[in-house]
């Protein structure tokens, strides 16, 4: 079993994240470090410096998720759009969230993964399944509150 009082770390899935400023300013706030994963580098804020690392992992689109996959523990938290690194990261029991502030559940991501691959199939017979709606004012104060309150709840963990 994980050990709960080891460092939580917050990964971020950033290639195409519309809130790396509030997970830089909650993980400031929390003291919580942030691996930022992309397929090139990103810029990290300079009151963020001290906490936050960037990792660059050229080559397949998937190879930010496969990094985050290979990473994350228990103790962690994930942020990502991606329903299958969503899967892998609850696999080894970490805290998954999404950018509109909808954490993925361990009992129901096997329907989100059939979903997904119900919408690749269709679209590969050219159905037109439509794509996510406009990222939203209410979907970012949605990110704001579920990071505060994962990332709280993993403050009140560490010892002391």
């Amino acid at each position: 079993m994980e050990n709960e009082t080891a460092p939580a770390t917050i990964y971020l899935d950033a290639d195409a994240c519309p809130v790396k400023d509030l997970v830089f300013r909650t993980a400031v706030r929390y003291g919580i470090p942030v691996k930022v994963v992309a397929n090139v580098p990103l810029r990290i804020p300079a009151d963020a410096e001290s906490l936050a690392r960037s990792i660059v992992v050229p080559g397949s689109p998937d190879a930010a998720d496969d990094w985050i996959a290979e990473h994350a523990t228990a103790t962690d938290i994930v942020l990502t759009a991606d329903i299958p690194l969503a899967a892998r990261a609850l696999a080894v029991g970490a805290m998954c969230i999404d950018f509109r502030g909808n954490h993925f559940n361990p009992n129901r991501i096997g329907e989100a993964l059939a979903g997904r691959e119900l919408n690749n199939m269709l679209r590969q017979m050219g159905e037109i399944t439509g794509g996510p709606s406009a990222f939203t004012k209410k979907d970012r104060s949605n990110f704001a509150s579920a990071l505060d309150a994962a990332a709280n709840k993993l403050a009140r963990r560490r010892p002391a």
